[in-house]
């Protein structure tokens, strides 16, 4: 019983450091862990979310590679071991929080399209990203329209006409053209709930988010 207590006290003390650490309460934390529990039991059982739990669960994709996933997933292990815990978890979806400043979405985005994570953004790596994302939602665009969204992109974020973008130019580019991060909000995070009922499915093999 007195252990019981004690797990339960230790849960709370980190809740509430991972609270005032990100954008959510510390009720909001502690219902985030039944999501995370759910997802990192889905293939193995281990207290991690691995690559595939986090595609399969987060992005209905099976698929053996995906670069957009690959991607978002790098961005949440922060300690890059290959595994994600539950304080990196709680910290990578507190970026899309709809209190997150605009100022920390960007710089995810950022660090999301810098692919050779080099500091800047050059045009192939936007190409890189382009295909990941119609390859995601199974739309075709000719190479001519995705060399014009390419050209149109660095007409208007690299100021310094480098050839190349870096994280300034990257968040005023943002900042003139805030559709960008249309999707780095997920207004679900702001009113959560342990039974998830607005972005989780649940069937007999995975858990999803919408």
């Amino acid at each position: 019983m007195g252990g019981c207590c004690m797990k339960e006290r230790s849960r709370r003390k980190d809740s509430a450091v991972l609270a005032a650490q990100t954008y959510f309460s510390v009720t909001e934390v502690e219902n985030l862990y039944e999501l995370f529990r759910r997802l990192s039991s889905s293939i193995v059982d281990d207290g991690f979310i691995s690559k595939e739990a986090f595609q399969v669960g987060l992005f209905r994709d099976r698929r053996e590679q995906s670069i957009f996933t690959d991607r978002m997933f790098h961005q949440f292990d922060s300690k890059h071991d290959g595994l994600i815990d539950f304080e990196e978890f709680v910290q990578g979806l507190s970026i899309f929080h709809p209190n997150a400043p605009q100022t920390e979405k960007a710089t995810f985005t950022f660090q999301l399209y810098d692919v050779w994570e080099t500091g800047y953004i050059e045009p192939e790596e936007v190409r890189v990203m382009i295909l990941a994302f119609l390859d995601e939602s199974a739309l075709v665009l000719s190479d001519d329209i995705i060399q014009g969204i390419i050209d149109k992109t660095f007409e208007e974020a690299d100021s310094k006409g480098d050839g190349k973008i870096d994280l300034e130019e990257w968040e005023g580019f943002v900042a003139r053209t805030p559709s960008i991060l249309k999707n780095m909000t997920i207004p679900y995070l702001k009113d959560i709930t342990t039974a998830f009922p607005s972005f989780v499915q649940r069937n007999d093999t995975e858990e999803k988010i919408y």
